[in-house]
């Protein structure tokens, strides 16, 4: 049994998975300063509606961002302790790589967003290989109109879009730049996925040393 925990943004999400179903899922709009006081409960109560207990964990699955600071911190910290107490396995999965491992094919490149705070968004571009989103670059820091300006083709965009990014998308689509938005739900970054893509690494190596897991920051200049 894997538990998964993603609280690197504003949503907390967290599953089990038993590599073969998806036995609990929650995820949930949690502003950073609330991710404290809610993600231990949290884990308890989806420990009890799976009917299982921490002893029957064999796994451990963790975001590790890019993202909110103090966000990215709480849940690694969590997972580590656990992880490290129980002498498991921990997997560290980045939040643009989850994004895209829950989208389906689509026609051209797939763009994954996560807010960055001042107006500014961390972007990853992907290609469709052999089944599944390959990255195509390191994640990059980037403003609205930055991103706009970098896309060279057909372009989806799933993740977290705020109501300045709707606005300039929606002027960038009526300059027929080809960008088309993902549905609510398919931007939704979920931790099924985060199971899931920890459960192929786990197929390559069983060794996962919790110690290794560190959050990732991307680190560039200002773009204001």
């Amino acid at each position: 049994m894997l538990l998964a925990i993603d609280t690197a943004t504003s949503y907390t999400s967290l599953a089990l998975h038993d590599k073969r179903t998806l036995i609990v899922e929650e995820t949930w709009l949690s502003p950073t300063p609330n991710h404290a006081a809610e993600l231990a409960p949290a884990v308890q109560r989806v420990f009890e509606r799976g009917g299982v207990t921490v002893q029957d964990l064999t796994a451990l699955a963790v975001c590790i961002g890019p993202g909110s600071f103090t966000g990215l911190r709480i849940g690694v910290a969590l997972a580590k302790g656990i992880a490290a107490a129980r002498q498991l396995p921990l997997i560290g999965v980045s939040s643009l790589d989850i994004l895209a491992a829950g989208h389906h094919q689509v026609s051209g490149a797939l763009i994954t967003l996560v807010q960055a705070g001042r107006g500014r968004i961390v972007a990853g571009a992907y290609q469709w290989r052999r089944g599944r989103w390959k990255g195509r670059n390191e994640p990059r820091l980037m403003t609205w109109d930055s991103l706009i300006e970098s896309i060279d083709g057909p372009a989806t965009l799933t993740g977290e879009i705020d109501e300045e990014g709707f606005a300039a998308l929606g002027e960038a689509q009526q300059r027929e730049v080809p960008i088309t938005i993902a549905s609510a739900v398919h931007r939704l970054r979920r931790a099924g996925f985060l199971a899931e893509e920890a459960w192929t690494q786990l197929q390559v190596s069983a060794e996962h040393d919790p110690a290794q897991v560190v959050p990732l920051y991307v680190k560039t200049k200002d773009l204001t």
